[in-house]
């Protein structure tokens, strides 16, 4: 029984029970909502209650991912297990392990067992690596073999999966007639692409959905259809490959709900300010209102560096247009793999973007918290500002504990030029 089949039948789960008090809605709502397919609830069958319950969709918190993973050039489980831990303690509701390099069923395994967040992976990247540990190519992998492996991420216990179910033999044609600046910058779609170029044959995970859904009602897990054709520049947004994509991505997620398998869908990707929120209700219009999780946007390509700003502002005005999950992008984003501060100041930027869509969408407790801000800040309360923070660390102790010569009821800014002394004075009368 998935948690899609319960709430169709009317049940509350006890996960369901979790995340609904965790978000203060009413559990009935939120049981509805999944029958619904606008919101979903990653929980693997195999996971421990230990594990966070936590829903992603209408009406709720803006959730936030973190992808950690190791790299062919840098494969080292404790580093992975460092930044599992920093993200976590940063606030992210969920990790991706995208590990491409060193013993992935180890460091996967490793993962699940330090965290207690929902952990999604992209089980195509460990095919691509067994094949290059084999000696042999990608596109040479046997369509069971692909299936075997999402089904050994399963077994471990992965909540949600990538999977570039999209990238089809017609999408990618369109693509090539179309034209683009950058081509395909997804890993997973570009493997894809490859195998069927190579093989003259269809995508198998778009071919043999049903044998993706058998998987996802045996564990369930939830399909996280991937955008393997998302733009990577903005000249390419919202162009031809990456629309076609989504349409086939909507009628699969269909598909999917019918048959009683939890599924979201993967948006872009680089992609103009003024063309974000118009992307957002065109997933939502073709997709029945499923929960839609994006890489960023970001909003601008010009900002190596410091591209989780450039992801934050975008993330805000999707998260306001209606964006369920955000991915984070760190500083690193397009440089380097993250490491552990990246990942910190990835997840906090995120997070901000996040709430701040949270406050346009009118979510429960959003605007609330703002609310006590301002009145810590009022009232010159500098622990009860430093515990509201985003990050308690940098409001508490990097700023106000080390600023020079801080008086108790004013900031090293304005010291006896406070605006809300002065203010205090001049209306007391």
């Amino acid at each position: 029984m998935t948690q899609l089949k319960a709430a169709a039948e009317g049940r509350i789960t006890n996960e369901m029970a979790r995340a609904a008090a965790d978000e203060n809605v009413p559990a009935e709502a939120l049981r509805a909502d999944i029958a619904e397919g606008v919101t979903v609830l990653p929980f693997n069958k195999k996971l421990e209650e230990r594990v966070r319950a936590v829903a992603i969709g209408r009406g709720l918190r803006t959730k936030v991912n973190a992808n950690i993973g190791s790299s062919r050039d840098q494969a080292d489980v404790a580093l992975e297990l460092c930044k599992a831990r920093v993200a976590e303690e940063a606030g992210a509701d969920a990790l991706m392990d995208l590990s491409t390099g060193g013993d992935l069923h180890a460091i996967r395994k490793a993962i699940l067992a330090e965290t207690s967040l929902p952990l999604g992976t992209v089980p195509v990247y460990e095919v691509a690596a067994r094949a290059e540990d084999a000696g042999r190519e990608f596109e040479d992998t046997p369509v069971d073999e692909l299936f075997d492996v999402v089904e050994e991420h399963a077994r471990d216990g992965v909540s949600f999966m990538t999977l570039h179910a999209g990238v089809t033999r017609y999408a990618v044609e369109r693509l090539k007639r179309q034209g683009r600046e950058l081509d395909i910058v997804s890993r997973g779609g570009a493997l894809m692409a490859g195998w069927m170029a190579r093989r003259t044959a269809e995508n198998p995970f778009f071919e043999f959905f049903d044998r993706l859904i058998d998987l996802a009602l045996a564990y369930d897990f939830t399909f996280s259809l991937g955008d393997g054709l998302r733009p990577g520049c903005l000249a390419d947004a919202n162009d031809r490959a990456q629309i076609t994509e989504l349409l086939t991505l909507a009628e699969l997620a269909k598909r999917s709900r019918q048959r009683g398998a939890q599924v979201m869908l993967e948006g872009p990707g680089h992609v103009p300010l003024n063309a974000v929120a118009e992307h957002v209700r065109l997933q939502k219009a073709v997709s029945g209102g499923a929960p839609f999780y994006t890489l960023g946007p970001l909003v601008t390509d010009v900002a190596p560096g410091y591209d989780h700003i450039t992801a934050a502002i975008g993330g805000a005005v999707a998260a306001a247009a209606g964006v369920d999950f955000l991915c984070y992008v760190t500083p690193a984003e397009h440089l380097s793999l993250p490491g552990p501060e990246d990942v910190r100041l990835g997840v906090i930027a995120s997070r901000i973007a996040a709430h701040a869509g949270d406050i346009a969408k009118g979510v429960t407790g959003a605007a609330e918290w703002d609310l006590e801000m301002s009145r810590a800040r009022r009232s010159f309360d500098w622990q009860r500002q430093a515990d509201l923070a985003v990050d308690p660390a940098e409001a508490a102790r990097r700023r106000r504990e080390n600023a020079p010569q801080v008086e108790t009821d004013t900031c090293t800014m304005c010291s006896n030029m406070c605006a809300i002394k002065l203010s205090e004075k001049a209306l007391a009368d």
